[in-house]
């Protein structure tokens, strides 16, 4: 059986939903969890500690180890207070599972004022750079950690009158990407997971679908990709009602012409839009590698 003894968990937004099924299953396998919860509304307003401290209660009653924080992720301060937690608490820390996040209420493009947007850059993206960058620097002096962080298939793939929420978890899916190149000297692996759950902020989207959406189904990734098993990096890895999938970015091989016209282009769009031919970059400077071999250069 997969284990986390010895290892500390932070898991932000873990007072309900995923993650608090986050915080009990990594609990469970022996991790010391750092349960956050800033125990607001879904618009981010008001706040208790009573939220993080109930999956507190529940994962000692059962003989785990946890302790509660309510600091909020979207401010710097509230990250660093967050990681200082487990600090002082558990002397370490190994694993940061992002989680928390608002949905500052759907609204369409030409409704959303700057407070909406704000709001859920702030706690969804600002918080992800927040609460890492204060495990940052334990991690890379332990030479050893694992961040895994929430994006959403709203993010990857769109979804109208939810566009501060696409963008913000897109933004996570860059974040995750460039985190797992710099992490990757210092033992440190970043990736994403894209969760499907019937939760409080998804409502009653998934309709008959619900009943197959429990939380606890995502869970075993969490624990797998924060396990020091976990063999990749910078992935994102879809999840919910028992499927689990990589969804990648890929680059057309596409059309080339070293003196490339607006004529060229329209008369080859096709040839450009063609998945056929595709690559898998690992990085930026790889998919720049693509135009780089069509010129006939290499060690780019």
């Amino acid at each position: 059986m997969m284990e986390l003894t010895g290892r500390v968990a932070v898991v932000t937004g873990a007072g309900r939903g995923l993650g608090r099924a986050h915080a009990l299953l990594l609990a469970s396998l022996g991790a010391a969890v750092v349960v956050n919860d800033l125990g607001g509304g879904l618009d981010g307003s008001g706040g208790s500690a009573e939220t993080a401290e109930s999956v507190v209660a529940e994962i000692t009653l059962a003989g785990g180890i946890a302790v509660a924080n309510a600091d909020s992720v979207a401010t710097s301060a509230g990250g660093a207070e967050i990681v200082g937690t487990a600090l002082r608490e558990f002397g370490r820390v190994d694993i940061v599972v992002n989680n928390a996040g608002t949905t500052g209420g759907l609204v369409g493009f030409g409704d959303l004022d700057d407070e909406r947007l704000m709001s859920v850059l702030g706690s969804h993206l600002i918080g992800c750079f927040n609460v890492s960058r204060a495990a940052w620097g334990p991690m890379v002096a332990q030479g050893y950690g694992r961040i895994v962080n929430t994006t959403s298939g709203v993010g990857l793939f769109g979804m109208g009158k939810g566009v501060a929420y696409a963008a913000a978890k897109m933004g996570i899916v860059g974040l995750t990407r460039s985190l797992a190149v710099e992490g990757e000297v210092s033992g440190i692996k970043v990736n994403a997971i894209a969760p499907i759950a019937a939760t409080r902020m998804a409502g009653t989207v998934f309709g008959a679908l619900d009943e197959h959406l429990d939380p606890a189904r995502v869970s075993p990734v969490v624990a797998y990709l924060a396990h020091a098993d976990c063999p990749v990096t910078g992935r994102v890895i879809s999840v919910g009602g028992g499927r689990v999938g990589e969804v990648f970015l890929g680059a057309a091989r596409g059309y080339f012409n070293a003196d490339l016209t607006p004529d060229d282009v329209r008369e080859n769009f096709d040839t450009a839009l063609d998945h056929t031919d595709f690559v898998l970059p690992l990085d930026a400077m790889d998919e720049v590698g693509i135009t780089a071999t069509m010129h006939g250069l290499s060690g780019i």
